[in-house]
């Protein structure tokens, strides 16, 4: 589809509602672009005053299979006409028992897998917390800078992409080591010899329960590591007792263009952490672990609401799509994209980096005489915004790209004609 622009930006009825969201609702809440939403179909946005916009940032990369697919929202419709909510800390649903089976066929290996369900991503990360110290009786954890894992307060630990997400919150879970995520080739090395020295001096290794990491860093810049950073981790891991997490949360489902990230690198981590895709835009998280490491016991850990049918079921849907044909797109929409922005650093003096995987690819900005890179990215993202382009950012001065997973060939040419007409 193509944009389409018919009021001022914001138009009329979207200034009432954000004047009244003003007055009432969180300042916490870091609004991009003045973007007040009534409907959604595919890639398509509709805001309240009737401009059309293409969406390629996907409620951060929550609606995966697009915005209302028929299929997701018949599953929803055909479950809540059933029940709505049950309590999976009490009770079974078929639905959770089918999804069961179903997602933790996915898991990396093919060894057996248990999943537990949450309501969110920074939840799965919490429940991958405290398995890895349930499990190994141990307490500390490595994490890597930039990486963004959730904002309570065991997530945001862990957490580092940026200091207004830790300000003025106080002592967080102690314990939690951060080293480099490295960015490129030879980089892997250094962030090894960050680990050991960790190791050597204030962090005894048989006290680190876990190595949380990105497969592909989100907020961080969406950095791709280099081939042999996953399996260095899951080497050191392996020689020191210690569980290696996957936090796929944005990564994974598809995203890349395999069910997870973790696969492009043939390595297989002792849990997964998903959410954000994994049911097309309603609340659910899940965390994934082989099965002899999942062995906590009834009443460890639970959740009222984690795994409500409704969620579970779209989440159904959403595998469906995605295993049917959605992840072979990402893949070839996103090789389309790095194909027609590889030469972007040479033609714009304003782009000075490309690169990604699957439908998570990002270009860098360059400061444009005193004004700041992250001050030109951010002018770039409004601007595409009052021509009908929802994007996002990430890192210092990059700008992402991740459409759901239905954007079609026509979609990618428009969206970059866009960006390209900003950029000249």
């Amino acid at each position: 589809m193509n944009p389409k622009i018919v009021t001022e930006l914001p138009g009329p009825k979207a200034r009432a509602i954000i004047e009244t969201d003003t007055k009432y609702t969180s300042p916490s809440y870091g609004r991009v672009y003045p973007l007040v939403m009534r409907r959604g179909s595919g890639v398509m946005v509709e805001d309240v005053d009737g401009n059309q916009f293409l969406d390629f940032q996907a409620g951060i990369a929550v609606c995966s299979t697009g915005h209302a697919h028929p299929k997701v929202v018949e599953a929803i419709q055909r479950q809540a006409a059933d029940f709505l909510h049950m309590c999976s800390a009490d009770f079974y649903s078929p639905v959770m028992a089918e999804l069961s089976q179903r997602l933790t066929a996915t898991f990396p290996g093919g060894g057996p897998a248990r999943v537990f369900y949450a309501n969110s991503g920074t939840e799965a990360v919490e429940a991958a917390m405290k398995l890895s110290r349930y499990h190994t009786g141990r307490d500390k954890f490595i994490a890597f800078l930039g990486s963004f894992h959730g904002r309570s307060m065991g997530s945001l630990s862990l957490t580092s992409s940026k200091t207004a997400q830790r300000r003025r919150f106080g002592a967080l879970v102690p314990g939690v080591h951060h080293v480099t995520y490295p960015k490129a080739a030879g980089e892997t090395a250094q962030t090894r010899a960050a680990i050991e020295r960790l190791f050597q001096t204030i962090l005894p290794p048989e006290e680190v329960a876990a190595i949380v990491v990105e497969p592909i860093q989100g907020e961080g810049g969406y950095i791709v590591p280099p081939s042999d950073f996953l399996p260095t981790l899951r080497e050191i891991a392996d020689q020191h007792g210690i569980l290696l997490v996957a936090d796929e949360v944005q990564c994974g489902l598809g995203r890349t263009g395999k069910m997870w990230a973790v696969e492009h690198a043939n390595v297989v981590p002792d849990m997964i952490c998903s959410s954000k895709g994994l049911a097309s835009g309603m609340p659910l998280g899940a965390m994934m672990a082989r099965g002899d490491i999942m062995n906590w016991t009834p009443g460890a850990h639970a959740s009222t609401f984690g795994g409500n049918p409704v969620c579970l079921a779209a989440a159904l849907a959403t595998l469906d799509l995605v295993q049917g044909g959605l992840m072979g797109n990402a893949a070839a929409m996103g090789q389309r994209i790095i194909d027609r922005i590889a030469g972007w650093p040479k033609r714009f003096p304003r782009v000075t980096a490309v690169r990604g995987l699957g439908l998570m690819v990002a270009i860098d900005l360059a400061p444009d005489g005193s004004v700041p890179a992250g001050d030109v990215r951010d002018k770039i993202i409004e601007r595409a915004f009052h021509r009908g382009l929802l994007l996002l950012s990430c890192g210092e001065a990059a700008i992402r790209f991740m459409p759901p997973l239905v954007v079609g060939a026509d979609d990618v040419d428009c969206a970059l004609t866009i960006l390209e007409g900003l950029l000249a």
